[in-house]
């Protein structure tokens, strides 16, 4: 697959990959990744092989990274972005949406327990003096009950 190189010299609307991750706080190397897996499209390049990205690219790489933030998974930030087939209907981004929130509500479920298991195990620890740790052995026995 031929790549476009860019030829003349470097205009406003130009980004290099460190400008691109300074001012989207996405870390160069995933940059890269997101490149590799089809994320983000290939950027052109300069005759010395340096990637230049445009305003696009940067729009593209904000909207990847909130979607990560917000804990959507990298199959569904695809399929939001429309890269599976065609971009998606309303309605189909509701549904991956509602699928993520009931994810959520699970893992807020599940460290609410665990919120209320810590919460008695430290209150077994009376003064934090004692040689003695209930923490340790709530610890241990949770371990070794697995």
């Amino acid at each position: 697959m031929l790549k476009p190189v860019v030829t003349i010299g470097a205009s406003m609307t130009d980004i290099t990959i460190g400008r691109l991750s300074s001012a989207t706080g996405v870390k160069v190397e995933t940059i890269r990744y997101y490149e590799k897996i089809g994320l983000m499209p290939d950027p052109p390049r300069t005759e010395g092989g340096q990637r230049v990205y445009s305003p696009d690219h940067q729009d593209r790489l904000a909207f990847i990274k909130r979607s990560r933030d917000l804990g959507f998974p990298i199959t569904a930030v695809r399929s939001l972005l429309g890269l599976n087939d065609e971009p998606p209907s309303c309605g189909e981004v509701q549904a991956i949406t509602m699928s993520h929130l009931e994810t959520i509500k699970t893992k807020i479920a599940d460290l609410k327990r665990l919120q209320k298991t810590l919460n008695a195990i430290v209150l077994d620890c009376e003064d934090g003096e004692s040689p003695d740790c209930p923490i340790i052995h709530a610890l241990s026995a949770t371990a070794s009950s697995k």
